[in-house]
């Protein structure tokens, strides 16, 4: 059961929350909005490494799915392996998905992967932006957390802590340019909602 929740999610979260909504944008505008490799060098540098997350994560449900005698020498952390512990993280696997694919929904047109400095897009405050200035990097930073305490090894605990220091660091990077693209209004909505939630 464990191994067919994981294929379906990994399909789900990446085939649904990205490529698909990534198609969708580029649709209705004419504009790639994949742009981790645009802006400055800890943008990039950010981007770079987050798709070296994106690969462990991908790689470790794929070896322990198809591969179980490999998945091993990711040091499985046994003590953490559990009914109870796994049935959270699955339950915030699923939560972390419908956040993202919510607040994807919710940008429309404005969704972007990274900062795109060459199409400025609506400042998107309403639905579950009241809650979260951040509810996508929100939900990725939940989903690699649920994925460790489901598959909890030295790889996932390696690819929750560096994933989730990019994903700070990224939402500090889009902040500032959030303030600078749309000044008062963004400081006016800064102040009424939290970063994270």
């Amino acid at each position: 059961m464990t191994k067919i929740f994981l294929i379906l999610y990994l399909v789900l979260f990446y085939g649904i929350a990205f490529l698909w909504r990534s198609y969708q944008t580029f649709r209705a505008t004419g504009i790639n909005p994949y742009r981790l490799n645009d802006g400055n060098n800890v943008h990039r540098f950010a981007g770079k490494w987050y798709r070296v997350i994106s690969l462990g994560i991908v790689s470790t449900i794929l070896l322990y799915v198809f591969l179980e005698q490999i998945y091993f020498y990711l040091t499985p952390i046994k003590w953490l392996e559990h009914p109870m512990v796994s049935g959270i993280g699955f339950v915030i696997l699923f939560a972390s998905f419908l956040v993202v694919v919510i607040a994807q929904v919710q940008m429309g047109i404005s969704w972007r992967i990274g900062i795109d400095e060459d199409n400025p897009s609506e400042l998107i405050t309403g639905g579950i932006f009241q809650i979260s200035r951040n509810p996508i990097f929100l939900g990725m930073r939940l989903s690699v957390f649920g994925l460790f305490l489901v598959l909890p090894n030295a790889l996932t605990f390696t690819l929750w802590l560096i994933g989730d220091i990019l994903l700070q660091i990224q939402v500090f990077l889009e902040e500032e340019y959030l303030i600078g693209t749309h000044n008062e209004n963004y400081k006016t909505y800064y102040q009424k909602v939290k970063r994270w939630i």
